[in-house]
């Protein structure tokens, strides 16, 4: 079997889940990358290879999912302004610091993170609407650059994007409907994945010829996943997100102690 269509399959899943539940998928892809190749007899991708790759899934995805999310109106724009740069700045700051910590002690307060966001989706939660209007969105500042800047720092120390972490916190301690906290999170995670895209690209870590069946599957995958993502009712989704935001936790916390 081909590398080139395996990645393509590989592509198309993580493009559906992000588009379906706004995230960016690499915490899904990268390990995808590692182990299904070598399942098929094929020669296992480098790690530096993998990232690339992920990196360019996670911008994919972010572009098509974003836009769909857009233009059926569950993003807002001043949510994704005051995230989105706090969290490509703290991101930065996080990843200038990241030698100077253990980083298996870090991804172990990630995974930690990342399961008490589990816990904190799956929580029962009063009914809300179901189709709420981003353009009259109401939120606290404060609050939103506070989970902004623990994702960010914490993400950027580790090398994690953290956007499966952001949702569960937008809709417990912003408060942001979770419809709205999907739609925009591609859009807020955009500009640190671009950043971090541009890293890889100027210092020659992506396998250009990889790429081509990623953007070819992921680019329609996330237009529809965030199609169906508007039909499916808020409670599921959220239960969804728990599973996919539990399992990524198992994953952090496996490369922790692994």
């Amino acid at each position: 079997m081909s590398i080139f269509f395996i990645i393509g399959a590989l592509g198309l899943c993580t493009g559906f889940l992000s588009g379906l539940l706004g995230i960016g998928g690499g915490i899904i892809m990268a390990p995808l990358l590692l182990y299904v190749p070598p399942f098929f007899g094929i020669e296992p991708l480098p790690m530096q290879t993998v990232a690339g790759l992920t990196i360019v899934q996670g911008l994919a995805a972010c572009i098509s999912g974003g836009l769909t999310h857009r233009k059926f109106h569950f993003s807002s724009g001043t949510l994704i302004g005051w995230m989105g740069v706090t969290l490509f700045a703290t991101s930065f700051v996080g990843g200038m610091s990241a030698g100077r910590a253990d980083n298996r002690q870090l991804l172990l307060v990630f995974a930690v993170m990342a399961f008490i966001a589990a816990i904190l989706i799956l929580l029962p939660k009063k009914k809300e609407m179901e189709y709420p209007d981003a353009s009259t969105l109401s939120f606290s500042r404060f609050r939103a650059v506070v989970v902004s800047t623990v994702v960010g720092f914490f993400g950027g120390l580790v090398g994690q994007g953290g956007s499966f972490i952001l949702i569960p916190l937008m809709t417990t301690y912003v408060k942001i409907p979770t419809r709205i906290a999907v739609g925009s999170n591609l859009a807020i995670v955009f500009l640190s994945t671009f950043a971090a895209f541009l890293g890889k690209a100027m210092t020659a870590q992506i396998a250009w010829p990889l790429t081509l069946p990623i953007v070819v599957t992921v680019v329609p995958a996330a237009f529809i996943g965030a199609g169906i993502s508007k039909k499916i009712p808020v409670d599921t989704l959220r239960k969804i997100l728990g599973i996919c935001i539990a399992l990524a936790a198992f994953r952090v916390g496996f490369a922790a102690l692994g």
